[in-house]
C-alpha cells in the first residue's frame, strides 16, 4: 500500500512539474514563442535603415566571426564583442547605422513572430534577469525550422564569445521578441 502511495504520489508530482515548464513556450516545431516578459519604462522608436543590404550576406559575415572572444562593452574584433558590439560590427561593416546598446533595439523594426522569423531577424532577449524589464542580450537569427529557432551571438557566459545558440529554457524565459530590419534577403 505504502509503495502505491509513493509511486501515485511521484506521477503526481512528475505530471504538475511538466505542466507547470509547458508555460515557456519551447521553441518546439510550428509553436510560436511568446514572451512573458514585462518591459518597463519608454524606450525611443529607432529606424534602421537597411538600404538595398540583403539579409543572407550580412548573415554571412556575421557567421564568419564565430569564435571571436567575448569582451564586456566592446565592438572591436581585436578585444573581442559583448552581444550589441557584435551586431554593431556587423551592421557597420555594411554601413548601415543601428544603436550601440541592445536596449534602444527595443522598438526598432518591425516586430514578427517566430514562426515567421527568416535569417537576419534579431532576437531580443533580457540580461540574465528575466525580470528586469529591459532588453539587456540579443542576437541574430540563423535558422527557423518551422518555429525551432537558432541565433548568433556574443554570448558572455564564461567568456565564451561569437556562437550560435538554440531556444534553451535560459533563453526562453529571457525571450522579449523578434524585429525585422531587412527587406532584401
Amino acid at each position: 500500500m505504502y509503495r502505491l502511495l509513493i509511486l501515485s504520489l511521484s506521477i503526481f508530482l512528475l505530471y504538475s512539474c511538466s505542466s507547470s515548464r509547458s508555460s515557456i513556450s519551447s521553441g518546439k516545431t510550428g509553436v510560436s514563442l511568446k514572451s512573458t516578459v514585462k518591459l518597463k519604462g519608454k524606450v525611443p522608436k529607432k529606424n534602421i535603415n537597411t538600404r538595398d543590404v540583403s539579409a543572407i550576406k550580412v548573415m554571412s559575415f556575421a557567421q564568419s566571426l564565430k569564435g571571436i572572444r567575448y569582451k564586456y562593452g566592446s565592438a572591436d574584433k581585436s578585444k573581442g564583442f559583448d552581444c550589441s558590439g557584435y551586431i554593431t560590427y556587423v551592421f557597420n561593416h555594411f554601413d548601415i547605422a543601428v544603436p550601440r546598446i541592445s536596449r534602444d533595439f527595443t522598438n526598432a523594426g518591425k516586430e514578427v513572430s517566430s514562426l515567421d522569423s527568416k535569417p537576419g531577424d534579431i532576437i531580443l532577449f533580457t540580461g540574465s534577469n528575466p525580470n528586469s524589464g529591459e532588453v539587456g542580450h540579443m542576437g541574430l537569427i540563423t535558422e527557423n525550422k518551422r518555429g525551432v529557432i537558432r541565433f548568433i551571438h556574443a554570448a558572455s557566459g564564461n567568456n565564451v564569445g561569437v556562437i550560435v545558440s538554440g531556444m534553451e529554457r535560459y533563453y526562453l524565459r529571457r525571450f522579449v521578441k523578434i524585429i525585422r530590419v531587412f527587406s532584401v534577403w
